[in-house]
């Protein structure tokens, strides 16, 4: 599959293993390491992971995929464990997070989370949109990987009923990925996941960019 044409691409190696062992090292010595679930806002918690995005090799390998002028949108640590193995149904990210509320045709439906303002945008706002998952762990389908409907982020905003049409219609892929491996995709692109069958450490650093120009005193998470 490929990014541009499907919405989701696998890119291998896109992590080197010292980055991947620095960021696991303090991530286990972290008390991030207890917590179960998605753990937000990874990169003001962890140093390393704040160092990393701002590494010359991770700008070098997402450029491909993000415009340059692009900023984090969120930054999240899932772990399924033993002790925390969920199932996550078919659904499209359509919320972002920003610093402050604000009024704009088309932003609403406004939440907080973990102290954060998150506002589901206008479907320009999430197409231009990039996701890039990163596999610290290797994550087979047995271990709950991520499955998408390839080029369904291409019908819009979906409700619950045509979510459902969709999948019940179209093959789902399953994104196994090797450890180092990153997922490249649209946040909207239909994606779901499975519990682990046999459940290890499946940890995926998850994050969001986009270059669209919020108003004047508003950033983004």
């Amino acid at each position: 599959m490929q990014f541009f044409e499907d919405g989701c691409e696998i890119v291998k190696d896109f992590i080197s293993e010292n980055w991947r062992s620095t960021i696991l090292n303090e991530i286990e010595a972290s008390a991030v390491s207890t917590e179960v679930g998605g753990v937000r806002n990874i990169n003001r918690k962890l140093k390393t992971v704040a160092e990393y995005l701002n590494s010359i090799e991770f700008k070098e390998k997402a450029c491909a995929f993000i415009p340059a002028s692009a900023q984090l949108v969120r930054a999240i640590l899932f772990n399924k464990s033993p002790q925390s193995n969920w199932f996550v149904t078919w659904h499209q990210d359509k919320t972002v997070a920003v610093s402050s509320k604000f009024e704009e045709p088309g932003w609403g439906a406004w939440s907080v989370k973990e102290n954060t303002l998150h506002v589901q945008p206008p479907l320009a706002v999430l197409e231009g949109m990039v996701t890039i998952r990163i596999h610290l762990d290797s994550t087979p389908k047995e271990n709950g990987c991520l499955k998408v409907i390839p080029n369904s982020y291409k019908l819009g905003i979906l409700n619950p009923d045509q979510i459902n049409e969709v999948v019940a219609s179209e093959k789902a892929h399953y994104c196994e990925a090797e450890k180092c491996a990153a997922l490249i995709m649209r946040p909207h692109l239909l994606h779901a996941s499975s519990k682990s069958s046999e459940p290890s450490n499946r940890r995926v650093l998850h994050f969001e960019f986009s270059n669209w120009k919020l108003p004047s005193a508003v950033c983004w998470g």
